[in-house]
Formats: C-alpha cells, sequence, structure tokens
C-alpha cells in the first residue's frame, strides 16, 4: 500500500467517525437514580426520545439529554431497592457515572429546606452492634458502635478491630462538576456534606445529633450509601446528590417541591458532565 493510498484510507476512517453522532461514540449512559416517582419522573419527563423498560419491579427510562445518553431509575424506597437497582443498571447499561438524588431530612441545624448537599461521603446508619444488657436494662441507641460490614470475611459484630463507620466517598469528578453549577441553583445554598442512609426514620433529636456529631452528616434518607457501595463494587464513578425536604432540628418544616427542585440541579449537572465529555 502507496501513502497516497494510506492517507485516502485515514480521511475516510475520520470522516465515518465525524459523521457519527456523540451519543454514537460515548461508551455508555450516565444514569439517575430517584427512588420515587416524585423524584425520579420529572427528570424522566425531561430526556429526548424516551424509552420507558421495567426490569423485574424497577422502572427505568432510556432517553438522551444533548445528545448524550441518560437513563432514569426509579429505584424504589430503601437500602435493598437502590442496591437491587443499581446492580440492575450496572449490568444491563454499563454506565459511566451513577448520580443517585433525591429528598433527605436534615441533621445539620445550619441547612434550611432547600437547601442541597453535595454528598462528599456517604455512610451507613443502619449497621450497628448494641452492648450486651440484661433484662430490664432498657436499650440505649447512643451506646451503639457501628459495624464496617465489608472490613471482615468473618462476623462483623466480632471483628477485633475498632468500630468506625464505613464511608463510600464521591467520585472527584463528579464532585467537581455538580460544584460547577451550583450558581445556577437559586433555592437555597448548595454545600458539600456527608449523607447517612438506613432503613429507619429517626426523629429522636438527641439520636440525631450524635450521628451529627460523631459522623458529620448532614442529611439521612434511605438509599445512597447503599446505591454507593454497589457501584464501587462495579468501579462506576458515583455521586449522591440530596435536597433537605425537612429538618427536624430546625423545626423546617416539610415541601414535597424540594424533590423536583433537585431534579432540576441534577439536570444541570447531567449538562455540564455532557459538555466536559464533549470536549475530551
Amino acid at each position: 500500500m502507496n501513502n497516497k493510498t494510506i492517507l485516502m484510507s485515514l480521511a475516510v476512517g475520520c470522516m465515518a467517525v465525524s459523521s457519527m453522532s456523540f451519543a454514537q461514540q460515548v461508551s455508555g449512559p450516565i444514569v439517575v437514580q430517584g427512588a420515587m416517582p416524585v423524584e425520579a419522573e420529572r427528570f424522566a419527563q425531561r430526556l429526548d426520545n424516551p424509552q420507558e423498560i421495567e426490569i423485574g419491579g424497577w422502572r427505568f427510562w432510556r432517553g438522551t439529554v444533548e445528545g448524550y445518553p441518560v437513563v432514569v431509575s426509579e429505584t424504589l424506597k430503601g437500602m435493598s431497592n437502590a442496591s437491587a437497582a443499581t446492580a440492575i443498571a450496572a449490568t444491563q447499561f454499563h454506565p459511566v457515572a451513577i448520580i443517585n438524588q433525591g429528598t433527605a431530612g436534615g441533621h445539620d441545624p445550619a441547612l434550611k429546606v432547600y437547601d442541597i448537599v453535595l454528598g462528599k461521603y456517604s455512610v451507613n446508619l443502619g449497621a450497628f452492634k448494641s452492648p450486651h444488657k440484661q433484662p430490664g436494662e432498657g436499650s440505649d441507641s447512643l451506646q451503639w458502635k457501628p459495624m464496617d460490614l465489608l472490613a471482615s470475611k468473618g462476623s462483623a459484630g466480632e471483628d477485633k478491630k475498632p468500630h468506625t463507620i464505613r464511608k463510600f466517598p464521591a467520585d472527584a469528578q463528579l464532585l467537581s462538576v455538580a460544584e460547577s453549577v451550583k450558581a445556577s441553583y437559586s433555592k437555597g445554598n448548595v454545600v458539600e456534606g456527608v449523607i447517612g442512609s438506613a432503613d429507619m426514620w429517626n426523629s429522636e433529636l438527641d439520636r440525631i445529633q450524635s450521628f451529627h456529631r460523631q459522623y458529620q452528616t448532614s442529611v439521612e434518607e434511605m438509599e445512597t450509601a447503599s446505591a454507593s457501595q454497589i457501584a464501587a463494587a462495579f468501579d462506576i464513578p458515583f455521586i449522591g446528590i440530596r435536597v433537605l425536604s425537612n429538618n427536624i432540628t430546625n423545626q423546617g418544616a416539610y415541601d414535597p417541591q424540594t424533590g423536583l427542585a433537585c431534579q432540576d440541579y441534577v439536570y444541570q449537572v447531567v449538562k455540564a458532565y455532557i459538555a466536559k465529555a464533549k470536549t475530551r
């Protein structure tokens, strides 16, 4: 093959690549998770050419945002549902990133309803060991010790290592992108913080204060830490983004519209991620 033929082949190859849409060139979609319809359907409605899919008991919508593939996942409530939905998304759609978003209750008295927490870390607030007590000695959750369920192949409750809480970090690039669109949000402040997750609704102020003091939790909900754990197992970049729907620590009343506001913010995060991806 002479040089002229080689150059012509390269030119044809370049023309073929340039004629492909951006969506065809990327390796996988962004997955945006929301537990309930009020936390997922608004985003799904903003997809171009959406296609609804049901896998098991979980709903997904496939579409695009500005030509980039995006999958919206309704994970359903709770740690097990979020874990399962994340594993399904990982194996069925092979995402390049996962964003878990929605509403949460406040742990930090400085935060107000409509403030958004970018989860620098998420922690499991449902894995604890209680001290031994005799009948009639009662129960005191403030004495419970956290268990890292990933730290030992033996009994986590009998692990001789110090009881520490497992922190699941956000992907640095996703956190940076989420930070970059803070100015677009006018309904409250956007801060970095720690998202606590468990199949539990805490309304005891002493317990909430203990979580906030010991583990620096900003908010609590029921999905992020489990989704983050599964995303890490599949080596998928992940971030949790949560809006305060209420804050019992400062009498911040519940507002159901906060779930819509969070999806609007995350939509800006997704667009910023796409813009960054297109420059690569």
